[in-house]
């Protein structure tokens, strides 16, 4: 007798797993730059496609007053600005299928397998969503607001374009006196293994978790062929503390993990389908959403990386990304 998915799977209890531990077991998470929001993790089984969340701007910086003995001559207050972060969510679902008579041959646990498939599938599902918005990010901050978080030396001679510890420096430069915030760099592997051969990695053990860390001078590392490479210019990003925050439902409505039977594929050995759905958001800190046309409705990882799409709407100090493009 075969034990089938149907069989070994607890629908609620399988996509508890997901939603729980899917996006914990990430460097994203263990550095830091992605930070679990229990705002964005409420709204997501809420009804609509997006949901605004409202932030008090900082005060001004303009000069006080000097005070004087005139009864008559008074002061005018300065007001509070407000402004909004426009979140979009995503409704997102993949499905896997099995033949009865493989399973039954293979003969293993199908359950320790299909749980390490679909938690490492939504990790990865996670990471390209984050590296197409910065690529969205870093397309609306060259069109709309001078390049000011982006360090550009790919046009350099010779080594002065080159990926180098400096050339990281200056571009968390453009955080100004915000530098001291980033805690990690995202690169293409190319730029890795360059860093390795320079003995510039150094590897630290997370208080959590069983992997090591790779460090470049002290920011965690997350090497991701998604970075952008152009013509043998790379594109890195360098996070600040919980620069993006995120939050993994199931859906509100439908089943988050579903069993699908088809008794009469293979002759009648029977087919099975494991249906997994979730409702995710992923936002960089102090950027809005702007809706705009998109195919479906969600928006696609190459929808997400358009410029279009965003807008930022608070001081670019008080964005902790910048990115560094280079040879």
């Amino acid at each position: 007798m075969t034990t089938r998915i149907s069989d070994i799977i607890e629908p609620a209890v399988f996509t508890g797993y997901v939603t729980q531990n899917a996006m914990e077991r990430t460097a994203l998470v263990e550095s830091g730059i992605l930070v679990p929001n229990d705002v964005i993790r409420t709204q997501l089984k809420a009804g609509a496609h997006s949901f605004a969340v409202p932030f008090w701007r900082d005060l001004g910086n303009e000069e006080a007053d000097t005070v004087n003995d005139n009864p008559a001559d008074l002061s005018v207050p300065l007001k509070i600005q407000t402004g909004k972060q426009l979140i979009r969510k995503s409704f997102v679902h993949q499905s896997w299928s099995a033949m009865n008579l493989a399973s039954e041959l293979a003969g293993s646990d199908a359950l320790n397998a299909i749980q390490a498939r679909v938690t490492a599938y939504w990790n990865r599902q996670l990471q390209r969503r984050l590296v197409s918005t910065l690529n969205g990010i870093i397309a609306d901050n060259v069109a709309n607001d001078a390049s000011d978080m982006v360090l550009d030396i790919s046009a350099e001679t010779g080594t002065a374009a080159d990926f180098s510890p400096a050339a990281v420096i200056d571009a968390t430069g453009t955080l100004g006196d915000a530098m001291g915030s980033v805690v990690g760099i995202a690169m293409h592997s190319d730029l890795y293994r360059r860093a390795l051969k320079a003995d510039l990695i150094e590897f630290v053990q997370p208080s959590a978790g069983s992997m090591r860390m790779p460090t470049y001078r002290g920011l965690a590392v997350i090497v991701d062929d998604g970075m952008p490479v152009d013509a043998g210019v790379y594109t890195c990003a360098l996070f600040g503390q919980g620069a993006v925050g995120y939050g993994v439902t199931a859906p509100a409505i439908a089943e988050g993990t579903e069993v699908e039977n088809l008794p009469s594929a293979g002759k009648g050995g029977g087919q099975q389908v494991l249906h997994s759905r979730v409702n995710l958001a992923a936002h960089p800190l102090g950027f809005a959403w702007v809706e705009g046309t998109i195919a479906g409705e969600s928006p696609t990882i190459a929808e997400l990386g358009a410029a279009a799409h965003w807008d930022r709407v608070v001081e670019r100090k008080a964005v902790p990304l910048a990115f560094l493009r280079c040879k």
